[in-house]
């Protein structure tokens, strides 16, 4: 009356012995038996770690494995944003861009929430191409500047925002756009 399974094969039947494991088994029951025997006192499971003593039964190594943060915990939340990445689009809505071309510069307010535009100024607008005698030099960037804080005022916006580039500096020509949108009365957050 054996059965084939080798979850049934390792149980005892009434009128057998109990059966003994053997290291060939290969079924996950045996696995699980086997795992459930002590170690022996006085074996260490690397030569470089000495056994516990007979007081301490924790070894140094178990409790090192603690400290680590383990995968789970970092599964849990994989991608978790800081406070301010956040809340800094409530914080600041309005961000300007700056845009330098060979032939033109271009600027823009938007609002973070909503991706609306709320002012646009750029050299390449017809009236400015018209009127301007450079469209890249220092007095084109104080143009922009100037147009890009009325028409923000008119759009009821008083305080930007500008957060610069990975190793972007603030001088130059962006340097003279955002000291002509401060000079007209916006404030920079």
């Amino acid at each position: 009356m054996a059965s084939l399974h080798p979850t049934t094969a390792m149980l005892p039947h009434r009128h057998s012995p109990a059966p003994s494991l053997s290291a060939s088994s290969l079924s996950w029951s045996a696995a699980i038996a086997v795992s459930r025997i002590p170690p022996a006192r006085g074996l260490a499971l690397h030569p470089s770690v000495p056994p516990p003593a007979s007081g301490n039964r924790q070894s140094p190594v178990v409790c090192a494995a603690w400290t680590r943060r383990s995968r789970g915990e970092a599964e849990q939340r994989p991608n978790r944003k800081s406070w301010k990445q956040r809340t800094d689009m409530y914080m600041r809505p309005f961000l300007l861009n700056v845009f330098f071309s060979k032939r033109f510069v271009h600027a823009k307010v938007m609002h973070r929430g909503t991706s609306k535009v709320i002012a646009v100024a750029t050299t390449n607008a017809k009236d400015l191409r018209l009127t301007l005698p450079s469209l890249v030099d220092d007095n084109a960037c104080r143009t922009i500047g100037r147009l890009i804080a009325e028409r923000s005022m008119d759009a009821d916006v008083f305080a930007l925002a500008y957060e610069p580039k990975k190793n972007e500096r603030i001088e130059g020509k962006l340097g003279i756009v955002i000291d002509t949108i401060k000079e007209h009365g916006i404030i920079f957050v």
